[in-house]
């Protein structure tokens, strides 16, 4: 008989026991995320058009994907041993198979290779030099030992200002004090664009990072190792992975494909469209496109959400906002 097996049947059952425990490490493709049962699957999967296109953005960047393996693997390893052992001593066999038992496996050459470096650093770090103490001995135990503390204190006074000094003082301060008047609403004005031109310092700084891929918005496929037949086609964010890796869907059809954020660029929409800030100051908020500088490839974005709505951002770049999805 084809297809599932009937809920409650010995077979359902044991499949439903096979899936639940740990499969075997041989079968697993890393690149994929994925966990096959047997030989025959694993076979089957690594033939299958989704894992191919995997294995060609594989090849543009392998030493980025291994590190971000390594370092996915570093950091679920440390956060299990603090997590569940603590300041125990416990094998790092016995860490690795805990940390195995999911669906998401690991090969076990880096689980050696991260081993041997956490030794590595142990070594090194017990060579340097501890910092030498002296110790203070008295010849006798009934000798007393007296500290004086003196503060050394400034005789000098200030000087006395003159009557005519004093005068001349008194007459600047009126003149001040007049041209201070004149000018107290200008100089409110400057005061109040110069803190808002920190704040915008400050937000830039703080939101501007090296990864801008966000749900929601729409992309263009500008690679070329997937072949012509993805090339410039506008696709979907539907689920984001790790920052710098998405789950996108072609607009024009139901494929999906997972790529990297530099396979792909935003979309710019015609003035009136909604966006989305993906980066700079403003990420994360929605606005209206309202003019579009093609010269110098900025934009105008009047934010349309939010307590900043109304707030026109002039000289937004085009990599700082994508087209929003309808």
């Amino acid at each position: 008989m084809g297809g599932k097996a009937e809920k409650g049947t010995p077979k359902y059952i044991a499949n439903k026991i096979k899936a639940k425990g740990l499969q075997k490490l041989r079968w697993y493709c890393q690149m994929c995320q994925k966990q096959c049962r047997d030989e025959n699957g694993f076979k089957c999967h690594t033939m299958s058009e989704s894992h191919q296109r995997q294995l060609l953005l594989f090849a543009d960047n392998a030493t980025k994907y291994i590190d971000e393996f390594s370092k996915e693997f570093s950091d679920g390893y440390l956060e299990l041993l603090k997590r569940q052992f603590g300041t125990k001593r416990v094998n790092a066999n016995k860490v690795y198979q805990d940390y195995i038992s999911n669906r998401f496996n690991h090969p076990q050459e880096r689980m050696l290779e991260f081993i041997e470096k956490q030794v590595e650093r142990g070594k090194k770090s017990s060579n340097v030099n501890e910092p030498a103490y002296t110790e203070f001995k008295r010849e006798s135990s009934q000798e007393r030992i007296t500290l004086s503390l003196k503060r050394k204190t400034d005789d000098k006074k200030p000087e006395s200002l003159s009557a005519s000094a004093l005068k001349l003082s008194k007459t600047k301060e009126e003149s001040s004090s007049k041209k201070h008047k004149t000018e107290e609403g200008r100089s409110k004005q400057s005061a109040l664009d110069e803190i808002m031109h920190m704040q915008e310092r400050a937000k830039e700084k703080a939101n501007r990072k090296d990864y801008w891929l966000t749900e929601g918005i729409v992309v263009k496929i500008i690679t070329k190792s997937l072949g012509d037949k993805f090339y410039k086609r506008k696709a979907l964010v539907e689920k984001v992975v790790d920052k710098y890796a998405a789950h996108v869907k072609l607009l024009d059809e139901g494929v999906k494909l997972k790529l990297d954020q530099n396979h792909v660029e935003t979309v710019i929409p015609s003035q009136g469209r909604s966006v989305r800030f993906v980066n700079g100051a403003y990420r994360g908020h929605t606005g209206l496109m309202r003019h579009i500088d093609t010269d110098n490839y900025c934009c105008d974005v009047e934010i349309s959400e939010g307590p900043l709505t109304g707030r026109v951002v002039k000289g937004v770049q085009y990599e700082d906002i994508s087209k929003l999805a309808s």
